[in-house]
Formats: structure tokens, sequence, C-alpha cells
């Protein structure tokens, strides 16, 4: 167990050195912040450009914004915010391939599995604080300028993405132990995204799949039932631990 934690302290501190922790710190806050600005800005942009579309037989009517719009946005952005996560966390394994410090950390007895489980034990934590970070910033402006009462099963929406963040997160972790580049990472990483979102395009194959859980606008909206979710919930709650005892199994068999 020592060594288990003094690995995870020594992937923190280069999270630190790297400058990788206060990036994603300030990502996630600005995603947080934005989500509101936006809802605001609206009607603003919306009526400076009223007279420029009025000539073109576009007339606006006067509306008002909620946190419904608000979390609409968040919605909308928080997917960039898990792209710019799974790139910088991309070289998690690769760098160390490159450097050969793994190599040395396993011949001083570290074994393997601990560095897996240790890197995803880090990334897991860096998504969670990051992704709360923004939920709990743009919550709080909400409540702030309007009332979050008005989002339906707000607190199982945001719970839902999380756990399709810790998919993605999850995913990456796997091709990082196989791939040695991070463009095999990258590519490994999207590919496995880009068929779960297909999947979700069917019907058959909807409610099965983790992507489904990025559909948090309609259930704020009461356009679908939390019932409707929970079968992509449990799916994705076993893909993720998964995925990783699958990059344990690979990096057992990998020549460093």
């Amino acid at each position: 167990m020592k060594t288990f934690l003094a690995f995870m302290k020594k992937e923190m501190m280069e999270q630190r050195r790297s400058g990788k922790l206060i990036i994603l710190c300030i990502l996630f806050m600005l995603l947080g912040i934005m989500n509101p600005a936006l809802a605001k800005m609206i009607p603003w942009l919306l009526e400076m450009m009223a007279d420029t579309l009025a000539g073109s037989g576009i007339v606006f009517m006067p509306f008002s914004v909620s946190a419904m719009d608000s979390w609409t946005q968040f919605f909308k952005n928080i997917p960039m915010g898990l792209i710019a996560f799974i790139l910088a966390e991309s070289s998690i394994f690769t760098r160390e391939y490159q450097t050969g410090t793994l190599l040395l950390s396993l011949t001083k007895g570290l074994e393997r599995y601990k560095v897996v489980t240790a890197k995803t034990a880090v990334s897991v934590f860096l998504w969670t604080a990051g992704y709360w970070l923004c939920a709990g910033i743009t919550f709080g402006y909400n409540a702030f300028f309007w009332n979050n009462a008005a989002a339906q099963h707000l607190m199982f929406s945001l719970v839902c993405w999380w756990m399709f963040g810790l998919f993605a997160v999850a995913v990456m972790i796997l091709f990082s132990t196989a791939a040695r580049s991070n463009t095999g990472v990258l590519a490994g990483t999207g590919i496995v995204v880009l068929i779960a979102y297909l999947a979700g395009l069917l019907p058959r194959l909807k409610e099965w799949t983790p992507a489904t859980l990025m559909d948090g606008t309609s259930l704020i909206y009461g356009l679908a039932e939390v019932q409707q979710y929970t079968v992509a919930l449990a799916v994705t709650a076993v893909m993720i631990p998964a995925c990783v005892a699958a990059g344990v199994a690979v990096f057992n068999k990998k020549q460093l």
C-alpha cells in the first residue's frame, strides 16, 4: 500500500510540475462561468442584432432566460472539457514509455498493476474534481441569477455525464497501456467513443450504450425519465472497471 500511495504522490507531483493541474483547473472554472454568462448574454446579443436583421424581415420577440438555458449550455460545453482533459492526460503512460522512467520504478519492486491503478486513480480524481468544480460553479451562478428548481432530475443528469466521463477516462487508460504514442491513445479512445455514440443512434441499442448518459438536456426538461438511463448507467459502471482490468492485463505483458 505504501508503494501505491508513493507512486500516486509522484503522479500528482508530475501533474503539478507539468502545469496540467493548473491548466485543467482554469479550464473547468472557465467552463463553469461560461454557461450562465452565455445564457445571460443571449438576449443582449439578439437585441444588438435586431436592427440589422429587421431589414431582412427577421423579427425577434422579447424573451427571458432562465437556469434551464444555462444548464443547456453546460451540457453543450462539457464535452469540450472532456476532450481537453483526454488531450492533456493522453500522455500519462506514453511519456514514461519514451523516457524509460517506468522501467526504473519497476526494477525497484513496484508491481505493474499498481502502476495502472495509481495512474487510473489520479486520472479519475482529476476528472471528478474538474467536472464537479464546473458543475458547482454553474449551479451557484444559476442559483444566484435564477432558480435551479426548474431543472428536473438535475443531480441524476449530472451524475450520468460524470459517469460517461469516467468511461472515456477508463478507455484512455486501456489504450495508454497498449499504445506507445499519444496519437494511438487519442485515436483508440476517439474510435471507441464514436462507436458508443453511433450505437446510441440505433433505437435497439440506445438504452445500452454509455453515450446515452450524455443526453442530460432531455432529463432536465422532463423529456426523458430516469428509468430510460438506468441500463446504460449499469453497463457503463461495468465497463469502467473492465477497461482498467484489461489495461492491467495488457501492461503486465508489455515490453518496456
